[in-house]
């Protein structure tokens, strides 16, 4: 069995007078946290100019923010573990330290596989980092104070993951030095350097929390196996075709995950210390939790992606103009979280039901606008539905884990909260993976439908008004026809198939005519694919909210995370 040390800064905080530095320590550890917040959501809005940059598939897209998420999720499940066995203080320098240096490589990144495997670095030493400073704030502060650092902590960490698409249109459109999209990255560099510098200065060195332990790396290596099974076929099959082994590794990727629960059980038979606590999932209302949090989540993620890749990839916007469209989401969500922490001890459950409601009216008020508003839609267009779904959304996550662990003993708190956090992680990539593959999936389904109705006729008006001849026009139209269908399936936006290259001697304004005939239905087209999403991520909502009748009625009476 092993050891449990207690750190002497927390032993003697009643006892002693605070530690002198512990604000400007703590700024270090909310620096950390905000880069890696930052990163998680900023890529939904700097994605596609990346793309544009690297090159690269569709795929390329979703891999940019799952990559992140996936590393997060299995990396956090030994985040705070190694924190117990080598000392906070340590494991966050080296956190900040390696996130660092793969924010340069991101930056620095000339193909899109290179930037896809420093987004992985960057996702794994985020888990080492970011749950050193839960640890930390409770060894810098005495009793009477945490309450002060968790109310600073709570709202910059909601600020800075809704803001994240902001920042990055903002930061792509200032061109600073001419980084373009590079400097999303780049701007890391010097909050590593302050968090590094301050923490290694002003942060206490703390002894390890367990003397001897033994990480189990073939867990981890189970845990990774399986969810990277789970993953990569939900991404990358719909490009490849789904060829059959595609299937096979998704199918084989649930006995994968079994044998990695498996591990843990017996692992904790033995007496050696698990991964996950897998006693907690006994607990109904934990196990409703564990699923209401994936469905959350992966409603979130698929949402926060695709609301980026539609404004720029569908309508055209700039990542600035993406960015700024998005805003009324992250408003909503400051302010459904102010509510929700003034709310949550008397609603309880109940918060998470009113959140799950707005979310969803949210989006369903969006799908009406893409049906009155068509393929006119504009940045004003998207106030009021984002407005009511970020409310919702931001009403959710302050609650959320309190009352998902409200039944699970205090001793097993702290396993139970990280595997709700790398779950939280893990959810966000399915929804990159399954509502990004279902948006890119339907991008060209209704291509002919919509060039027939709405392109072709006001292509044939803009051919008479060229002088082209009836007969000419039939074969022009036909050939538009032909390259929109073509160029809404190719899996590479950046390929331009034989049929858009046969426009012959044609003059400018016949060009210009076809041109405008694909634009108005690949625009259509990318309105119809955010309908459908729009409605499956609703479907997970409903999911969620059935779920939500499952877990406990109140939150646990302590509000910090554990």
């Amino acid at each position: 069995m092993t050891e449990i040390l207690e750190s002497p800064v927390a032993a003697d905080r009643e006892a002693t007078a605070p530690y002198r530095w512990r604000w400007l320590a703590f700024s270090a550890v909310l620096a950390s946290s905000v880069m890696d917040l930052l990163d998680s959501t900023v890529i939904n809005t700097a994605a596609p100019a990346i793309r544009a940059s690297l090159g690269g598939s569709y795929a390329t897209l979703q891999w940019m923010a799952a990559g992140y998420t996936m590393a997060l999720a299995v990396v956090l499940l030994i985040g705070g573990r190694l924190g117990d066995m080598f000392g906070r203080k340590r494991m966050l320098l080296i956190g900040v330290a390696g996130f660092t240096v793969a924010s340069v490589a991101c930056a620095t990144a000339v193909t899109p596989t290179m930037l896809i495997v420093s987004r992985v670095l960057q996702g794994a030493f985020g888990a080492v980092m970011l749950p050193q400073g839960f640890g930390l704030i409770r060894d810098l502060f005495p009793p009477a104070e945490m309450k002060k650092a968790w109310t600073a902590f709570g709202p910059v960490m909601g600020l800075s993951a809704v803001l994240g698409p902001i920042i990055g249109g903002t930061l792509i459109h200032a061109d600073l030095f001419g980084t373009g999209w590079r400097m999303i990255f780049l701007v890391n560099v010097p909050i590593g350097a302050f968090a590094l510098t301050v923490a290694a200065k002003f942060l206490p060195a703390t002894p390890p929390a367990v003397r001897s332990a033994r990480l189990d790396l073939t867990g981890v290596a189970l845990a990774a196996s399986g969810i990277f099974m789970l993953i990569f076929p939900l991404v990358q099959g719909r490009e490849l075709g789904w060829p059959t082994w595609s299937i096979a590794l998704l199918i084989a990727s649930v006995p994968v995950l079994a044998l990695f629960a498996g591990s843990q059980v017996r692992r904790k038979r033995a007496g050696a210390t698990p991964l996950i606590e897998t006693g907690v999932f006994a607990r109904r209302s934990y196990a409703s939790g564990v699923l209401f949090a994936i469905a959350f989540t992966c409603a979130m993620g698929g949402t926060l992606l695709t609301l980026g890749v539609f404004m720029q990839v569908g309508l055209g916007y700039s990542p600035l103009r993406a960015g700024l469209t998005t805003a009324p989401w992250a408003f909503g969500a400051m302010v459904g979280s102010a509510v929700s922490g003034m709310l949550m001890v008397k609603l309880g459950r109940r918060l998470l039901h009113i959140g799950l409601a707005g979310m969803g009216a949210g989006l369903a008020v969006l799908y009406a606008v893409f049906e009155y508003a068509g393929p006119g839609l504009t940045s004003l267009d998207f106030v009021v539905p984002l407005l009511i779904g970020g409310a919702g959304m931001g009403m959710i996550f302050v609650p959320m884990f309190d009352i998902i662990l409200g039944e699970v003993a205090d001793h097993e708190v702290g396993s139970a909260s990280s595997t709700l956090q790398a779950i939280q992680q893990l959810g966000m990539s399915l929804g990159v993976a399954v509502i990004g593959t279902v948006f890119f999936g339907l991008l060209g389904a209704q291509a002919h439908h919509n060039f027939d109705a709405a392109a072709a006729p006001r292509l044939r008006a803009e051919l008479t008004r060229a002088g082209v001849p009836g007969p000419a026009q039939a074969g022009i139209v036909a050939g538009a026809r032909d390259c929109v269908r073509d160029r809404e399936a190719e899996k590479d936006p950046d390929v331009v198939p034989a049929s858009c290259r046969a426009t012959g001697a044609a003059s400018p304004a016949v060009v210009t005519a076809v041109t405008t005939a694909g634009l108005d239905t690949h625009r259509r087209d990318s309105l119809d694919a955010a309908k459908t999403t729009a409605l499956v991520t609703i479907g997970l909502i409903v999911l969620a909210f059935g779920l939500g009748f499952l877990l406990p009625r109140t939150a646990r009476a302590e509000a910090a995370p554990a």
